[in-house]
C-alpha cells in the first residue's frame, strides 16, 4: 500500500524498520526543529558528523558506542527530509548533499571496520552496500518513473553524476523493464536505515564480520530479481 503522509517521502516500497522504528522518532525531532527554523541541510551535516563519529568509535574498538551513534545518525537522516517537507524547503541541494554525505559516512565506517575485519573484507562490504543501496534506489525510481537526476548544473549535482550516474545507467541496462510492486516492496527493506540497524546489532554483539555476511545475503537475494529470466515477471 502506498503511504502519503504529509511529511513522508512518496515511496511505493515500505521499509519496515524505518517506518516502525526510526521515522516516528525522527518525526518528533523534525517537529521540535521546525519552529526553530533550522535549515534541513544543517540536519544532514549533523547526521554526517554523527556517522563519522561512529566510524571513529569503531576505529577505537568502542563498538557499542558506534552502534548507538549509527542509530542516532539514522534518526537524523530521516529527520532532515521530514523537516524539509514539513517546512516546504525541499531542494535539489538537500537531496544531493544527503546522498553524497551518506557515501562519505559509509566509506568512513568501512575504512574503520577494515582495522578489525581486514581491508579486503571491508572493501567487499563497502562495494556490496553501495550496490544494494543503488538497486534499492533505482527500483523505487523506475517503478515511479522518476528521473535519476533533476539535471541542474550545481557542483553537488555534477558530483552526484560522477559518483552515482554510472550506477543509475548500469541499472537501466540490467533491468530496463519497470519493476513490480512486490519487487520494490521487498528490496525497500534493504535500505540504509535497515542496513545501519543490522550493522549496529553486529557491532553491539562484538561481531562486525557478521555484517558482511548480511550484505552477502542481501546481494545474493537480488540475483534472481535481476536475472534475465525474471525480467518479464517483474514488469508490470
Amino acid at each position: 500500500m502506498k503511504l502519503t503522509m504529509p511529511d513522508r517521502k512518496p515511496r511505493q516500497g515500505l521499509e519496515v524498520a524505518c517506518e516502525l522504528g526510526f521515522r516516528p522518532v525522527a518525526h518528533l525531532v523534525a517537529r521540535a526543529l521546525s519552529p526553530l527554523r533550522v535549515p534541513p541541510p544543517a540536519v544532514v551535516l549533523a547526521g554526517t558528523a554523527t556517522g563519522v563519529a561512529a566510524a571513529v568509535a569503531i576505529g577505537r574498538h568502542s563498538f557499542l558506542l558506534a552502534a548507538l551513534l549509527l542509530q542516532l545518525k539514522t534518526v537524523l537522516d530521516n529527520a532532515d527530509g521530514q523537516l524539509a517537507r514539513m517546512t516546504g524547503r525541499v531542494t535539489s541541494f538537500g537531496r544531493y548533499l544527503d546522498s553524497e554525505s551518506d557515501l562519505v559516512v559509509d566509506a568512513a565506517i568501512f575504512a574503520a571496520l577494515g582495522l578489525w575485519i581486514g581491508a579486503p573484507l571491508a572493501l567487499l562490504g563497502f562495494v556490496l552496500l553501495t550496490g544494494v543501496l543503488s538497486i534499492n534506489f533505482n527500483l523505487e525510481r523506475r517503478y515511479r518513473r522518476a528521473p535519476a537526476d533533476v539535471g541542474d548544473s550545481s557542483m553537488l549535482s555534477r558530483l552526484y553524476r560522477v559518483l552515482y550516474g554510472w550506477q543509475d545507467g548500469m541499472f537501466e541496462r540490467v533491468l530496463p523493464a519497470r519493476p513490480s510492486r512486490r519487487a520494490v516492496g521487498v528490496v525497500a527493506n534493504f535500505g540504509l536505515s535497515t542496513q545501519l540497524l543490522a550493522l549496529g546489532v553486529c557491532l553491539a554483539v562484538g561481531h562486525p564480520t557478521a555484517y558482511v555476511a548480511v550484505l552477502c545475503a542481501c546481494a545474493l537475494s537480488l540475483v534472481p530479481l535481476l536475472s534475465p529470466e525474471r525480467r518479464i515477471e517483474l514488469a508490470t
